[in-house]
């Protein structure tokens, strides 16, 4: 058996998350970095202050969390931010595609400029990101790449065209990746989160919050430690046999899907 990748995923390893400057990024970024790796993450215009930087824990030997401003919709943008990683932390070892944002609309209303900031936003960054970082990834026939889409891109929900289109894309682009590099030893997988406490959710009215949750058979709202930790084992060498899968971390909101 090749353990080549298994030894390089024991490493530090240089951990890439775009959008990993609040919400489920951020959870992830704080998880990786717990685990002793090196973290960049992205954020688009004014580098965050409220972003605790340093460990969680007491170790030394843990890493401060690294921001880098990045438009991940503009190539120039992810062409500097993987630069800048490879010179100063070595190439990216694990690629989480966290970033996306929601803009909803009845379709009937949504205009062009709508429709393409979320697409652009959510989906073609990740063609960027990955086309950018996969040929190193390539070369050391190693590498992690985990997609965030969500359980919307199953069930759909009205307004939200543009959003669940981008998500269930990130699906089929997943899986035809994964198919193009297994050969390499690297992974493509899809996590698709439910409702999950964000600044997406905190945006919702108690009423219609109470009424999404009649729909999870779990009737919780998720953590955002809970899809991180889904994250961190899909980049681990326990998951080195998974490759194409979409898993559902939603309290069951998408079951039967």
């Amino acid at each position: 058996m090749d353990t080549t990748q298994d030894n390089d995923l024991k490493k530090p390893r240089t951990v890439v998350i775009t959008g990993g400057s609040r919400g489920i990024g951020l959870a992830t970024a704080k998880k990786f970095q717990l685990l002793g790796d090196r973290v960049i993450i992205t954020y688009h215009n004014t580098e965050p202050s409220d972003i605790d930087k340093t460990p969680l824990g007491d170790s030394e030997d843990l890493y401060e969390l690294t921001a880098i401003r990045c438009d991940i919709a503009s190539t120039e943008d992810i062409d500097n931010l993987f630069s800048r990683t490879e010179k100063e932390f070595g190439a990216c070892d694990v690629l989480v595609l966290a970033a996306g944002i929601n803009d909803d609309s009845l379709l009937i209303r949504m205009s062009e400029e709508k429709w393409s900031k979320v697409i652009d936003t959510n989906l073609t960054s990740c063609y960027k990101a990955t086309k950018r970082a996969l040929p190193a990834m390539l070369k050391k026939r190693s590498g992690r790449i985990i997609l965030i889409s969500s359980a919307v891109a199953m069930t759909g929900n009205p307004g939200q065209t543009n959003y669940a289109a981008t998500k269930a894309a990130m699906i089929g682009f997943g899986r035809s990746l994964a198919r193009e590099v297994a050969s390499r030893s690297i992974t493509v997988n899809v996590i698709a989160p439910g409702l999950v406490d964000t600044d997406m959710l905190s945006a919702l009215s108690r009423e219609q919050l109470d009424a999404l949750l009649t729909q999870v058979p779990l009737a919780r709202v998720g953590a955002k430690e809970e899809i991180a930790a889904a994250v961190c084992f899909l980049a681990s060498a326990e998951a080195s046999y998974i490759t194409g899968s979409v898993m559902a971390v939603d309290g069951g909101l998408g079951m039967g899907y």
